[in-house]
């Protein structure tokens, strides 16, 4: 059934790929009027989501970011799409990075990088970036049920020469590349809502005192790497840019859980410049105190 559901699937994935940018958004468009008027996927979560991280705001302004959000994210969605087809002069275009020489003053001192992100704008688009340095470019993600888009997902994203790693095998990973000196980028999106038995640091979110994921520090503190935010910023329909902010070159001499609250400090401002572009969607806020 897996393998029936994705042969009916690749091929339409295939030719929406391969759309011109115009007839493409046409397509995002009509995705949204489908998702958000027709089917309202998620919309109490996001609502209840807006409501809780905004209060400050009057119910229109919220229902406007609501809309822009779902609007945003099909075209996402679509742009992941893209990501199988669209060609690397086309890609860093429309995705780029406007300090690169962060990254390029690491190389110089050997040593590898956690690279944090959010799901804000487009974090897929990240993998662009391992165009650009000569580290080992990793991304950390979570299986996909069906095997068979779940090669696709890692074919997606493993553009670029990036390495996919499922995140129960991170660890072994950063282990065996220090001890045969591999440089790398990991690169997690860590501001999601953990696990119920993976909770071991509670810190407030958009005003909320909420669980958070510690996993990533508690690499950079183990391993000593450097820690890396890529704040990316949405400039119009289509186009991208990222800012890499240094958190800590030295994490074991940062207190417990202090890269952890800077990184949440980070997706807060960035939430708070341009809201509409944050992922809503996901229970966020599902465990709070």
């Amino acid at each position: 059934m897996q393998f029936l559901i994705f042969i009916i699937a690749y091929p339409f994935l295939w030719i929406v790929s391969i759309l011109p940018f115009r007839i493409f958004y046409l397509l995002s468009d009509a995705i949204y009027f489908l998702v958000y008027y027709v089917i309202g996927y998620r919309k109490k979560v996001v609502r209840a989501n807006l409501a809780m991280a905004l209060p400050h705001l009057s119910d229109e302004e919220r229902l406007d970011i609501e809309k822009k959000s779902y609007h945003h994210l099909c075209d996402m969605f679509l742009e992941m799409i893209k990501t199988m087809t669209i060609s690397s002069e086309e890609m860093n275009k429309r995705f780029t990075i406007t300090n690169l020489e962060v990254i390029k003053e690491y190389e110089k001192k050997g040593k590898s990088i956690m690279l944090l992100a959010s799901h804000y704008a487009s974090w897929e688009w990240l993998i662009t970036l391992n165009q650009k340095i000569s580290y080992q470019g990793v991304g950390v993600y979570k299986k996909i049920n069906n095997k068979y888009f779940d090669k696709l997902i890692r074919d997606i994203r493993s553009k670029y020469n990036t390495q996919l790693v499922v995140t129960n095998k991170t660890i072994p990973l950063i282990a065996q590349n220090q001890r045969e000196n591999i440089l790398s980028v990991y690169g997690l999106a860590s501001d999601q809502s953990p696990k119920a038995d993976r909770i071991f640091h509670w810190d407030r979110f958009m005003g909320i005192e909420v669980p958070v994921h510690t996993g990533a520090e508690m690499l950079a503190k183990k391993y000593n790497l450097n820690v890396v935010f890529a704040k990316v910023k949405k400039i119009k329909r289509g186009y991208y840019e990222a800012t890499l902010i240094p958190i800590t070159d030295d994490p074991k001499s940062i207190p417990d859980f202090g890269i952890t609250h800077q990184f949440i400090q980070e997706v807060e401002k960035q939430i708070l410049e341009a809201p509409e572009y944050y992922f809503w969607t996901h229970k966020r806020w599902k465990h709070r105190k």
